[in-house]
């Protein structure tokens, strides 16, 4: 499919028919496939130089081609992007393959999207992507998974190895969404220049609000982490 037939439009929200439409449209557009492709392709190479920090616990920057990626194609391109990045990460890497694992990438690649595919992007929106991923995916999704992990392929259910990945992605989250403000407000114009995305306009600029923002979701973030390791 041409880009000239495809539509341009922005939304305020992806609780519209017409959003899922043009999501599901860029599946039928080469330019958005091959733009898939390479972010994969990335996406696989960052996980592959993570940082580690302790056994099992590791710093990587996959984040930003995900988000790039997701910001560009769509929730539906960015779902099917996770599944193969998260298979082929796996593939090359040798590790044990653990099929519901891949919730994990679908998760954070379709909330990547519906904060920022066809949308003016915004630091606020940027944070509050970062947020609900590090909140909703890598804490609430992940520490039963992780459990799950450990039970059936490891022998048994250490819950002592979760604690670290909790705390360690509730401290990365300020630094992370400031690190993705910055790339996306670099990538914004190229972007738009290559006709990938359809907002002229450079709005990720991080101010005072932003920085209360941060400081009110990292708070917010400790009270429910703390409240969930209790529980």
């Amino acid at each position: 499919m041409s880009n000239t037939n495809k539509s341009t439009k922005l939304y305020k929200t992806p609780f519209s028919p017409a959003y899922w439409r043009d999501a599901a449209a860029e599946l039928r557009d080469t330019k958005m496939l091959v733009f898939a492709a390479l972010m994969i392709a990335i996406r696989v190479a960052l996980k592959l130089v993570a940082i580690p920090l302790a056994p099992n616990l590791k710093i990587n920057t996959a984040f930003l081609a995900n988000a790039l990626g997701a910001m560009v194609f769509g929730p539906v391109v960015a779902a099917l992007s996770a599944i193969v990045s998260d298979f082929l990460g796996v593939l090359i890497t040798g590790d044990v393959y653990f099929l519901p694992m891949v919730l994990l990438e679908i998760s954070g690649s379709v909330l990547f999207a519906l904060f920022l595919y066809r949308a003016k992007v915004t630091p606020t929106r940027v944070i509050l992507s970062r947020f609900a991923i590090c909140l909703l995916v890598n804490v609430f999704l992940q520490t039963p998974l992780m459990m799950l992990y450990y039970k059936y392929m490891m022998g048994g259910a250490p819950y002592i190895l979760t604690v670290p990945k909790i705390i360690k992605n509730l401290f990365m989250f300020p630094i992370e969404s400031v690190v993705l403000t910055v790339f996306l407000a670099f990538m914004q114009p190229i972007l738009y220049r290559m006709k990938l995305i359809y907002n002229p306009e450079a709005s990720l600029q991080f101010g005072k609000k932003q920085a209360a923002l941060l400081t009110l979701l990292f708070v917010f973030g400790c009270g429910c982490v703390t409240g969930y390791l209790f529980y």
